[in-house]
């Protein structure tokens, strides 16, 4: 019996052995080929314990409804992207779950272009197709199987956003959290002039060191003390899959994704002036101030690579930020990267001759955050309702609904959405002093949970 939970907004997912099964995926690959039509498909799978027999079965579903499968073996989603994209296939999956611990598992697809299939087109008429047992009949031919390699053309492709010889010799700790970073981090950062710490490089889905997510503190726990016992320049960390990396600066201090995208965009603008930037509703104004600053067009989205992936095309911008670590390149086919980040941002240091922490000096003295608070709700009735009340309590600022309620103020702003995989609400809140933040952030939160 298949759980339909595990169909996601923007993958499936859930616990293997119990909600993810070898059977599963390859009624998942056959429905994959049903929905996109024969043609030459990418596949590439994370290190997690369960991947290798899921990929099997993935691809023997795929091949069965007549696919061409070219498998790129261990790899990250990025690695997918990448492939897709290059080699000109009519789409892709990666066996994953991404920053989940070990007993998941789960597998994330993409159409030619390496463009995301998502709960509103794709992995919602999947679903349909598996749970009513109306997959197309496979034709009488079934597809092949050959096995590519593509990381040499990846790290070649990742290091031409930098200058790598002008990268300073800074003292870097990475963290790769057992996960495929482990294996892609060695090959750009021996190119490099930086000193590395490398932390958890032994690639191993039981996650023996902390789990592969280092949105969560304390699996940031050993990348912060190596930092301030290194006396580093900077950390860098990866999530499981390494489609996104996190940045802690010299003090140990972790820093937020919206002002991370701020930096990006200035690096971007640095070297190409006036050019576009997506940024989602949550992101702080730092994002807008300084892609102003640069004479660049700043433009707020909804939240979800779908959605930016899209506007980045309708918009030709050359690069787009999530305030949850996720950063989209236009020269990486627009699809998001978890290496470049890295490599931009010791590149923005070494342009600016400036540690990490003075060039979040600015940001930190004038942007105040609340992070993302989540309030759990009954049922989507009433995050439906309160999204309404915050609507009407705040109808005097500058109201968006474009993804749940945004409102703006001249010295304070907020949004609240619902999540897509969880009965969430999400606050996310700025203010320009840190009274004004906490104030504004209990008067919200009052509401929400009242």
């Amino acid at each position: 019996m298949i759980n339909p939970s595990v169909f996601k907004a923007y993958d499936v997912r859930g616990l293997y052995p119990s909600e993810i099964t070898e059977e599963l995926f390859h009624q998942l690959g056959r429905a994959f080929v049903a929905y996109l039509g024969p043609g030459k498909y990418a596949v590439t799978r994370d290190m997690r314990t369960s991947s290798p027999s899921l990929t099997a079965a993935f691809i023997d579903g795929a091949t069965l409804q007549g696919g061409t499968m070219i498998d790129y073996g261990l790899l990250g989603t990025d690695q997918m992207y990448f492939a897709v994209a290059a080699d000109q296939l009519d789409g892709g999956a990666q066996i994953t779950a991404s920053h989940n611990p070990g007993e998941y598992n789960g597998c994330k697809m993409v159409r030619a272009e390496a463009f995301p299939l998502s709960g509103e087109a794709g992995i919602k008429e999947m679903k349909e197709m598996i749970l009513a047992g109306a997959i197309p009949a496979p034709p009488a031919r079934r597809g092949t199987v050959e096995s590519r390699a593509i990381m040499d053309r990846y790290i070649e492709h990742v290091l031409s956003f930098v200058d790598p010889a002008a990268i300073k010799p800074f003292n870097v700790v990475l963290d790769a959290g057992s996960g495929v970073a482990g294996l892609i981090a060695p090959r750009l950062f021996d190119r490099l002039a930086c000193r590395t710490t490398r932390l958890c490089f032994d690639v191993d889905g039981t996650f023996p060191n902390h789990e592969a997510n280092p949105l969560i503190e304390e699996n940031r726990a050993d990348i912060t003390a190596a930092v301030i016992a290194q006396k580093a320049d900077i950390g860098i960390a990866w999530d499981g899959d390494a489609d996104r990396c996190f940045f802690i600066d010299g003090s140990g201090e972790f820093i937020a994704g919206d002002f991370i995208t701020a930096l990006l965009a200035e690096a971007f603008l640095l070297q190409t002036p006036g050019q576009a930037v997506i940024y989602d509703v949550r992101a702080s104004y730092a994002v807008k101030d300084i892609v102003a600053q640069y004479h660049g067009t700043a433009l707020m989205n909804r939240v979800g690579h779908a959605f930016i992936k899209r506007r980045m095309r309708e918009e030709n911008a050359v690069f787009g930020g999530e305030v949850t670590g996720h950063y989209y390149f236009r020269d990486n086919f627009f699809a998001d990267n978890g290496f470049i980040p890295a490599l931009m941002i010791l590149d923005l240091m070494s342009k600016k001759g400036m540690s990490l922490r003075d060039l979040l000096k600015p940001l930190r003295e004038k942007y105040f955050i609340s992070g993302e608070i989540n309030t759990k709700v009954a049922n989507m009735g009433i995050a439906d309702r309160k999204i309404q009340e915050l609507a009407t309590a705040y109808a005097g600022g500058h109201l968006y609904m474009l993804d749940g309620v945004s409102v703006e103020f001249p010295d304070w702003h907020f949004n609240v959405r619902q999540s897509n995989t969880e009965p969430l609400l999400r606050l996310n809140l700025e203010g320009l002093t840190p009274e004004i933040m906490e104030k504004r952030r209990d008067e919200v939160l009052a509401i929400i949970r009242g």
